[in-house]
């Protein structure tokens, strides 16, 4: 039950910001909720992305991050595939990275540093401009990002997050 370590740390910092009660009570008619302790046991898991700007895309990583941590980075029993086929994907053209070079470094070390994969859909990539040789190499290209997302859910057993 590693994972519960992790995930207990993050509870204990979430109570310690908490905010007082309100003396009255009416500030909170149906109480407060109560955090449920939960060990999550790694999983395959693939990510479909399209978001439309850097902030979006920068939660969408933040989640990636927290989840990869939640599941200690283990290769062995887990797997994070992020599909890309919006208009995040001019974040990911090589000709970009002085803009969004912080944002790539933080997705390029997710793909360093645990079981995360970014696969980005050549048709949407495409459409607005881009062949591969344009794209970050930590990135890999897919056909299509629909039968990429389906086929991971199909015949590899991950779970679909939006």
């Amino acid at each position: 039950m590693k994972t519960a370590i992790p995930f207990a740390l993050l509870a204990a910092a979430l109570l310690l910001g908490s905010v007082p009660a309100a003396a009255d009570g009416k500030a909170a008619p149906w109480g407060r909720a109560t955090l449920q302790q939960t060990a999550y046991a790694p999983q395959k898991t693939v990510y479909d992305v399209a978001v439309s700007s850097a902030k979006a895309l920068e939660g969408v990583i933040d989640r990636v991050s927290f989840l990869n941590n939640l599941y200690e980075a283990n290769p062995f029993d887990s797997a994070i595939v992020v599909v890309l086929h919006g208009d995040e994907i001019p974040l990911f053209a090589i000709r970009n990275l002085g803009k969004y070079r912080e944002l790539m470094e933080r997705a390029r070390s997710l793909t360093q540093a645990g079981p995360v994969e970014f696969r980005m859909c050549v048709v949407a990539a495409r459409s607005r401009g881009f062949a591969p040789a344009d794209i970050h190499g930590f990135v890999k290209m897919v056909p299509m990002a629909d039968a990429e997302i389906v086929r991971l859910q199909r015949e590899e057993g991950y779970a679909y997050m939006r």
